[in-house]
């Protein structure tokens, strides 16, 4: 196999594929859902309105802290019932339909995606390694490819992940194997490869981890990783109608909201938001529950399997009850591989190409990616 095959090939398992093109079928129907379940908003305002009282559980939240020093510095996030799904037709994909209630219960939230420091505190103490880091599995690899796929080089196999390599020109968009590299050696604390570090960046969100990397992390710190649901009722901020976590203004308006690609994708970056790729966590004002970076910088692995189909599912007149996920993965573009939900954006994603940083915009990549704008944070809860 030539060495771009296999690129093409990892790529499509690890890559998270974006599209901005919405389903008008699925915009009619979830047109006539919203119509459906306006009668409940107002109950469902007042369920997750952030200055609710919630003084009962201030005694079980001082007492998680006082018992963790880990989770000191988490944000309280006050449950709540809200409308889960796409708001805005232009971006959204068929998978972000039909909007659905949901009932959340009061969690503690990082206030920012972990950050290299964090992390690298965690694999002192524990010696933990990276997927990245280690050689791939062919036997496990050939699961996630086609029937009669041969085996590579095994310098191809060696410890490696996908890194963003900007380009000098415009190319098609279906190519993605034109902007990222498979770099050996890449990882969390290497993260363009060989020859770089994280000296300088200890304050950077952690990338190159797979969600079994951001799970182990998660056990260590005594957390767990966010539900899809608990994420997008985070990322909202007790604002039920916001299109972004900021509100509706598009990114590309007004002040600077969020790292993200700024001009034309992937040639050229203006850096209006000061960034070129990553940026140090909080550079942005947080949202209303006083979190940081829901939106852009790194997408953020969470608990539940992809679905393409899950939202489906649900009954739109009922209210879904703290909702887990789907008991299995499904994606029609790779039918036979497991994915798990990330969510969020990344510093690459630009309206032209991948609008991610939109509240209720989904994504899913395989349980042992690693790429340069994959990150995670996480939860406690709170009941």
């Amino acid at each position: 196999m030539k060495i771009k095959s296999l690129l093409l090939c990892l790529i499509f398992v690890t890559a998270a594929s974006c599209s901005t093109r919405p389903n008008k079928k699925s915009m009619a129907e979830n047109n006539k859902i919203i119509t459906e379940i306006t009668a409940t908003d107002a109950v469902s305002q007042q369920q997750n309105n952030p200055s609710d009282d919630y003084s009962e559980l201030t005694p079980i939240i001082d007492s998680l802290k006082t018992t963790n020093s880990k989770l000191k510095n988490m944000v309280f996030v006050p449950g709540g019932v809200f409308n889960m799904g796409a708001r805005d037709a232009q971006f959204a994909r068929e998978d972000e339909y039909p909007v659905h209630q949901v009932k959340v219960n009061s969690f503690l939230m990082d206030p920012h995606p972990v950050t290299n420091a964090q992390f690298q505190k965690f694999v002192e103490e524990t010696g933990y390694i990276t997927t990245a880091e280690k050689d791939i599995d062919w036997k496990e690899l050939k699961k996630q490819l086609p029937p009669e796929t041969p085996k590579p080089a095994d310098s191809l196999l060696e410890a490696s992940s996908l890194v963003f390599t900007p380009t000098d020109q415009r190319f098609n968009l279906n190519d993605v194997s034109q902007w990222w590299t498979w770099v050996r050696g890449a990882s969390w604390k290497h993260p363009q490869g060989p020859g770089s570090s994280i000296e300088g960046m200890e304050n950077h969100p952690v990338v190159h981890v797979s969600w079994e990397d951001a799970t182990a992390y998660a056990k260590w710190a005594g957390k767990r990783l966010p539900t899809e649901a608990e994420w997008e009722y985070a990322a909202r901020g007790g604002n039920d109608d916001r299109i972004y976590a900021w509100g509706f203004e598009r990114i590309n308006e007004g002040t600077p909201k969020a790292n993200s690609w700024d001009g034309e994708f992937p040639f050229y970056n203006s850096q209006d938001d000061g960034f070129k790729l990553l940026a140090p966590v909080g550079q942005f004002p947080p949202n209303d529950f006083k979190l940081y970076d829901m939106a852009g910088n790194v997408w953020e692995w969470c608990a539940d399997l992809y679905h393409h189909d899950y939202y489906k599912t649900f009954d739109t007149k009922k209210i879904a009850d703290n909702p887990q996920g789907p008991a299995e993965s499904y994606d029609p573009m790779e039918p036979n591989v497991a994915k798990r939900v990330i969510r969020g954006g990344s510093f690459l994603c630009n309206d032209s190409y991948c609008s991610g940083y939109r509240a209720a915009a989904r994504m899913k990549s395989t349980e042992d990616t690693g790429m340069s704008h994959i990150g995670f944070r996480c939860v406690v809860a709170a009941e």
